[in-house]
């Protein structure tokens, strides 16, 4: 005779698709799950029925969801754990509350409670009379401000156990640049990363309807369709560098590169100390090794330098620290100030946007990776992109202007007699 428990475990399984059983397997084994996807991932769905399941299975278990605005909750995620419940067939066995909101399970007094980020006085004053709260849930994560708010957040709910369950779901917004899309690129060991999309979904659950307005977008509107259907960050038509092709270099192909460039950018206050080695071929740039530290003195940085172990390149700096670079070369470095001129920084990013592809190694030069992945223009106060680039964010990219400031010279150089010859 099968026991209630068992026969909720076998529904539980009919009620998760398979791109979610991976992680419902890994529960116990993480602590953050960020879960993101476009529309008809199943994220949403996936996520409440865990939090009631395990409620149900851990008498000690509490829950707190939360959305930014707090207005948005009763017809989001309040009731897509009332679809939990009921898809659960367990209805008789918890008594909900809209109006407060709040959600009780009858047996034991365990709670979910329900707030918004826009009222941070309720949330460090959230108690439970039974147990600890173990899961918390952020949907639509990309609203909220920040992981310095959601830190905050963290730090008042998860206290009082030895186990938590922390879900994050979106879907990602369309700027690269967007802190939730960067936030999932950082490795943590306690942290489990999934991507889902509406093809990993049972075709019945969604419905043939759906199916067909996914395809049509496809079709029609491409790049709307990646992003909406398949969650992707196909950024905002503002990105600076469309050449990128980031990619692993093999250690073979990185001793095939002769005439290497380097370049320094010299941290300021707060800013990094950036120092980058790359190689210029046939219209293509490789970015592959990189130096990327804040707060360092000139002798630990030349020290550092050595270490990449390309001692005899000319390295070009950034002029506006002559001290910097006089201190470098008293450590024996080959260096030189940057020339720029007027409009430089223009001329240096165009030379950029002209290379047929600027392929960064993620491992080598993952902050390369980074900057140059997320490098957007500015929008003015009606929308409209500017038409300068914005000087933040930007410490690596620096760094290979003045690396390839001889080769920006010469084409611009013979632009400009091709110019005047009318060719």
């Amino acid at each position: 005779m099968t026991t209630s428990a068992e026969t909720q475990r076998t529904h539980l399984s009919n009620l998760i698709a398979p791109s979610f059983c991976d992680v419902h397997r890994e529960c116990e084994n993480y602590t953050h799950f960020w879960l993101s996807g476009g529309r008809g991932s199943g994220k949403s769905s996936f996520i409440s029925i865990e939090i009631i399941f395990g409620i149900m299975e851990n008498p000690n278990a509490n829950g707190v969801v939360l959305r930014k605005v707090g207005e948005t909750i009763r017809d989001s995620v309040f009731a897509q754990l009332e679809w939990a419940i009921e898809m659960l067939g367990v209805g008789d066995k918890w008594e909900i509350k809209r109006s407060v909101p709040e959600m009780v399970f009858k047996k034991t007094g365990q709670k979910i409670l329900f707030r918004g980020g826009d009222n941070p006085q309720k949330i460090k004053s959230i108690k439970v009379s039974k147990g600890y709260i173990r899961y918390i849930w952020y949907e639509e994560a990309d609203e909220f401000h920040g992981m310095k708010e959601i830190r905050n957040i963290n730090q008042s709910l998860m206290r009082g156990g030895a186990d938590f369950t922390v879900f994050y779901s979106y879907n990602p917004p369309q700027n690269r640049r967007s802190w939730v899309n960067r936030e999932t690129r950082a490795e943590r060991d306690d942290t489990y990363t999934l991507k889902t999309d509406y093809r990993g979904m049972p075709r019945e659950w969604l419905g043939e309807q759906f199916f067909l307005e996914a395809e049509y977008l496809e079709k029609s509107h491409p790049e709307n369709y990646r992003h909406e259907y398949l969650g992707e960050p196909t950024g905002t038509g503002g990105e600076v560098f469309r050449n990128l092709e980031l990619k692993s270099l093999t250690d073979a192909e990185v001793k095939t590169f002769d005439n290497i460039r380097c370049g320094v950018d010299f941290g300021f206050a707060l800013d990094p100390f950036v120092y980058i080695v790359c190689f210029l071929h046939n219209n293509r740039l490789y970015i592959f090794d990189e130096i990327y530290a804040k707060g360092i003195a000139n002798g630990e940085a030349a020290e550092r330098i050595y270490e990449k172990g390309y001692p005899d390149k000319m390295i070009v700096c950034d002029s506006a620290e002559p001290k910097s670079i006089n201190d470098l070369r008293q450590y024996g470095l080959r260096v030189r100030g940057a020339k720029k001129g007027p409009d430089s920084i223009s001329h240096g990013i165009k030379f950029l946007q002209s290379l047929e592809k600027i392929v960064i190694d993620r491992a080598r030069s993952p902050n390369a990776a980074r900057e140059f992945s997320e490098y957007e223009l500015d929008r003015d106060k009606d929308g409209e992109f500017k038409n300068t680039y914005p000087d933040r964010d930007n410490h690596t990219i620096d760094a290979v202007r003045y690396a390839l400031e001889d080769d920006i010279s010469c084409r611009r150089a013979r632009i400009i007699k091709r110019k005047d010859l009318n060719l």
